[in-house]
């Protein structure tokens, strides 16, 4: 996502580089939970522990805004069963959600929370953010399906923001 947040100037990249470690830790959490069935208290008090800011096989984590990972993790598992319609109304008819990979599920709902919830942050911020950290996990064409999505998504909740679809 970004270099060493320590080597950069300013307070609000520094904020924005905790901001996208949070995101990337919450889609990795949403994904452990959704995968192995973990709880989330047990997923804050691992992730808190050894993952936000931690070393884990000698790769030194990207410190994150806990409060920022929590409230978005929290939100997805509180608001799931709102989210999900949602995010099946934007997929392409055929693909509803259950059929995405587990990996595009947890990104795609916590950008969608993000969107709903989260109007400090920019919706075009939001959707570029979640892009890159879908990219860390898989290709260019699913990318691209991460971005039409959580548009489409963003035009419902922020057309004032990014335009009515």
């Amino acid at each position: 996502m970004a270099d060493n947040p320590r080597k950069q100037a300013g307070g609000a990249e520094k904020k924005a580089n905790r901001r996208g470690a949070a995101r990337l830790a919450a889609v990795q959490a949403l994904y452990q939970m959704d995968i192995a069935g973990a709880g989330i208290n047990d997923i804050f008090a691992e992730f808190e522990s050894h993952w936000l800011g931690g070393e884990v096989e000698g790769e030194k984590y990207l410190p994150a805004e806990a409060a920022f990972f929590r409230d978005i993790v929290s939100g997805v598992v509180r608001d799931q069963k709102q989210l999900d319609p949602l995010i099946d109304d934007a997929l392409s008819k055929g693909w509803p959600l259950k059929r995405i990979e587990a990996i595009l599920r947890a990104v795609l709902r916590a950008g969608a929370y993000e969107l709903q919830h989260r109007k400090d942050v920019p919706g075009r911020v939001v959707v570029s953010e979640y892009v890159d950290v879908a990219n860390a996990f898989v290709d260019r064409e699913e990318t691209g399906m991460v971005n039409a999505v959580l548009d489409q998504i963003g035009r419902h909740f922020r057309g004032d923001e990014l335009g009515r679809g």
